[in-house]
């Protein structure tokens, strides 16, 4: 799963791609695509590991794919790149700098983030209009029952998008959802705000929505707001662990931004760690929230799945209190559970299977 990231022209969108991903990133920023891979902060690992001692620790990662600078004469081709992504990261600038002109002006962070929306809305007002035309057409030559169900579908969608709102934020549902599956509408993907801000908001992080006045960015179905400092960023990327951990207390931060961004990222895509530990390896893995154990145990290998007997479930943090998984077991906080079994954020599981 993919998450693009995009933006203006000189917001800082690729400084933040390379910083998150470590990517090499050549030539002019918002002229190419990129592609990059980010660790998903996760603390709990690390205390796994001590547990364990294990030999290799292995993290949850968020693929992500810089898609170039929207400029208003390539917004066309900067729009068809989207329909490959599954998420959306926007990051908006918030940034003042004089030095740095910005491309509509001046800084308004709220009118760059409804101004992408309105594209998004249009592209996709556009493909449906033309899709309705045609099952019009089609319908008045012969009746069918799912092209009328498609029709019904897409005029609700075209109303929502005409009241200028994404189809992210329009409740569909499962049976509504399936005929529409294969028109990858850009405004139905998951939406990341990313505000980038000033060195002299760094402290500030948390206040920046209602400082600036977003709060009708925040809050809304599908949509995730998070704050991130380029330039802090930036140096913290270049420090060594202790020094970068200083620079942060310096401005009473706990993490940096981009920790954030990506645990955002990771959430509103649905995804959800479970792990697994034992000596060889601590291990996150990736599933969708609501998936079963079985899928959990196809994610690790298909032998696995296929040959699936037990699950055997702990808390992490139960585990972590315990001391040990035989510990746990006598506190009865560890339990065996079947294939149907719904994986719960932050399980550790050993699977039972055979073959």
């Amino acid at each position: 799963m993919q998450t693009g990231i995009i933006g203006l022209p000189q917001v800082g969108k690729t400084t933040l791609f390379r910083i998150l991903t470590k990517a090499n990133v050549e030539g002019k920023s918002g002229q190419a695509t990129h592609v990059g891979v980010a660790k998903v902060p996760e603390p709990r690992l690390q205390e796994l590991a001590r547990l364990y001692n294990p030999k290799k620790i292995t993290y949850a990662t968020v693929q992500y794919v810089d898609l170039g600078g929207m400029q208003k004469e390539r917004m066309r081709e900067s729009l068809a790149s989207l329909r490959d992504v599954d998420a959306i990261a926007h990051v908006i600038r918030v940034f003042d700098d004089p030095s740095v002109p910005h491309s509509e002006g001046n800084i308004d962070p709220l009118r760059d983030a409804t101004n992408l929306d309105l594209e998004l809305i249009l592209s996709d007002h556009e493909q449906i209009s033309k899709r309705l035309e045609r099952i019009d057409k089609d319908l008045k030559k012969k009746q069918d029952k799912l092209l009328e169900l498609e029709k019904t579908v897409l005029e609700k969608c075209k109303a929502h998008l005409e009241a200028e709102k994404p189809l992210r934020e329009l409740p569909l549902s499962p049976e509504e959802r399936k005929p529409i599956g294969g028109f990858l509408f850009l405004s139905m993907r998951p939406m990341l705000y990313v505000l980038n801000l000033g060195d002299d908001e760094a402290a500030e992080m948390d206040k920046a929505i209602e400082k600036h006045k977003l709060s009708a960015l925040h809050g809304r179905t599908n949509t995730g707001v998070v704050a991130v400092c380029g330039r802090l960023e930036a140096e913290l990327a270049e420090m060594k662990e202790e020094e970068a951990a200083e620079l942060l207390s310096s401005y009473g931060l706990k993490e940096p931004g981009l920790h954030r961004m990506v645990r955002a990222t990771y959430d509103l895509m649905g995804l959800m760690p479970f792990f697994t530990a034992g000596e060889p390896e601590v291990r996150a893995w990736t599933i969708r929230k609501g998936s079963t154990a079985l899928k959990a145990a196809g994610e690790i290998h298909s032998d696995i799945e296929k040959g699936f007997i037990r699950a055997e479930v702990v808390k992490c943090n139960d585990l972590l209190a315990a001391g040990s998984i035989a510990a746990a077991k006598e506190k009865a906080q560890v339990r065996l559970e079947g294939k149907e079994y719904i994986v719960q954020e932050g399980d550790v599981i050993l699977f039972r299977h055979s073959g």
